[in-house]
């Protein structure tokens, strides 16, 4: 296990993508929006945390309106009334700002425009281009039509008059759900099926967690969603690939509702990470059915699980910059999302040292009476970061597995007559071993050389052994360590025909008691990032944790130098 000493990155040169090309040709002189201020929106729906997947999507909204000088506001899709929380309006908020993005006083929900989708769909009704559909689910499917089969509707030459006191009743309660559907009135033998005189109202006899029971028809999202943009002003609405065939009904609608402005779509790939499920419904159905901890377990993707982890706004904000915006779908290694935290940690985490796996180490011929302290660097990446002083004392704890008592080849740690350094100490020869009962090593004996404190290999003594990690006996604080390992066994669990569930890692996490950390982790306050040296990165869990009795989550490993 080799501790990483990289100087930290240069910062990341500003990448150009196609959606910075087409807001630089809109607002240049001659534009569709010369002139004007850039102004993007994010719109989740609240019916779950956001995850990795929601990050590049907001990230893009918010980024875009940073580099042109705009504004990105924030909009609660609430306009399916089966699913919002409040809980998870609060989620999204807090994990917005935790990257650092904010939106000022440009807070909405879609549920806000419920009138002016309502006045807008009687606007439409009244030009001719609505009408109301009395087709049952069934009969509707039976007549969608095929490739070169037209859709078909009994209702569709409904006289104006009756479709809009039908479209009154509905808003009234006077049907019940599925009886009828208010339609767009386009071209049902068009080759795009969202054009096919797509639904744009149904009714859903359910209580709004904002509007209550004012409303028992709701706005389908390619009606309302165009309307929201151009009520906010909204110049480009940027939204995910699977949109892009939605697009013409965005295009359609901001065409012929009456409304003040005319923003543009333009639509970029998911991303898509290996070991992973980005589906709300099939991570909602993990914490239900407790397969993990709750939507913060820092095994899913959510982003308060990837901060309960011990992620940080900058590794995912790097993450997000550097895998680019494409056309085409793609599928990220989640060992890259892992690389970009462990080079941010690098250059940020305070160095300490902790014992997962402790045994005994005891220095025969080291005074039993003498406690001293020695130096050690805080972060050997950062001039700034200083030294402290950590307690030694005759007994201290190492790793197990540095020591062999038969060592296998190319084995440079302890075993019997060879001699190492301890961290920032001095150097050991090991000279054996004692066992328990049950014949497993209890403790490892050695003598150290009373001239070599500091065990800096500066100081001229050449060994073959290595530099080993360890914790002072006498002072060392009890921690619990938890070790995280991908949550699916396959890279694709969510692929076709495939049951995700069928993939989950068994061995996703393993937990650590009794663990040995440095006496200063004890005041150590959530969130606090520390790399534990020669081990990994490692955070204080925000929510196990408590004085008393100290939860570290494993953020991400080191490399290792040697593995048996």
């Amino acid at each position: 296990m080799a501790e990483e000493h990289k100087t930290p990155e240069a910062e990341i040169p500003e990448s150009r993508n196609f959606i910075q090309t087409f807001i630089e040709e809109d607002i240049a002189p001659g534009g569709q929006y010369a002139g004007m201020t850039v102004h993007t929106r994010f719109p989740p729906e609240p019916n779950g945390y956001l995850h990795i997947g929601h990050c590049k999507a907001l990230t893009i909204d918010f980024g875009m309106a940073e580099k042109f000088g705009g504004m990105c506001n924030l909009r609660m899709d609430d306009t399916n009334p089966t699913k919002e929380d409040e809980e998870f309006v609060d989620a999204i908020k807090e994990d917005i700002h935790w990257l650092g993005f904010d939106w000022g006083d440009r807070f909405f929900f879609g549920s806000d425009y419920f009138d002016e989708d309502y006045k807008q769909a009687v606007g439409l009704i009244k030009k001719g281009l609505a009408y109301v559909c009395e087709l049952s689910p069934e009969e509707f499917r039976e007549y969608r039509g095929d490739i070169g089969v037209p859709a078909r509707s009994p209702w569709r030459d409904r006289p104006v008059e009756e479709s809009l006191d039908l479209f009154r009743r509905m808003k009234n309660g006077e049907f019940e759900n599925g009886r009828m559907t208010l339609r767009a009135k386009i071209d049902l033998v068009s080759g795009n099926f969202n054009m096919r005189d797509p639904v744009i109202y149904r009714i859903n006899h359910m209580r709004h967690h904002r509007q209550g029971d004012k409303w028992c028809i709701y706005p389908m999202y390619d009606f309302a969603h165009p309307i929201q943009d151009a009520l906010e002003g909204i110049t480009h609405s940027l939204c995910s690939l699977e949109f892009e065939a939605h697009r013409p009904l965005y295009n359609w609608v901001v065409e012929h509702c009456d409304l003040p402005a005319k923003p543009r779509q333009i639509e970029f790939a998911r991303l898509g990470i290996d070991h992973t499920v980005m589906s709300k419904r099939k991570l909602r159905k993990l914490v239900e059915e407790g397969m993990v901890s709750g939507w913060d377990d820092p095994r899913m993707p959510t982003l308060c699980g990837l901060r309960r982890r011990g992620y940080t706004p900058r590794s995912i904000r790097n993450f997000c910059e550097r895998i680019g915006v494409a056309k085409s779908a793609s599928v990220v290694e989640f060992g890259f999302l892992e690389h970009c935290l462990r080079e941010d940690l690098n250059a940020t985490a305070r160095r300490t040292m902790a014992v997962l796996r402790p045994l005994k180490l005891t220095i025969t011929n080291y005074p039993a009476d003498k406690h001293e302290t020695v130096t050690v660097e805080n972060n050997p990446v950062d001039p700034e970061a200083g030294t402290r002083e950590v307690a030694f004392s005759r007994t201290v704890y190492i790793e197990a597995d540095d020591f062999l008592e038969e060592p296998v080849p190319k084995y440079k740690r302890m075993y019997p007559g060879n001699e190492v350094r301890l961290k920032g100490a001095y150097l050991v020869t090991c000279t054996g071993c004692t066992r328990d009962e049950d014949g497993n090593v209890a403790e490892v004996l050695c003598e150290y050389d009373p001239e070599s404190r500091g065990g800096d290999p500066a100081d001229g003594r050449k060994v073959k052994g290595a530099t080993i990690h360890w914790v002072d006996a006498a002072t060392a604080v009890d921690a619990e360590v938890r070790l995280y390992d991908n949550l699916f066994t396959d890279a694709d669990p969510d692929g076709p025909d495939k049951n995700f569930l069928d993939y989950l890692n068994a061995d996703s996490l393993e937990v650590l008691h009794g663990c040995k950390v440095e006496a200063e982790l004890a005041g150590a306050v959530a969130p606090a990032n520390f790399q534990f040296m020669r081990v990994g990165y490692f955070c204080l869990d925000n929510r196990d944790s408590e004085p008393g009795h100290l939860v570290f989550n494993r953020s991400v490993s080191l490399k290792d130098g040697f593995k048996k």
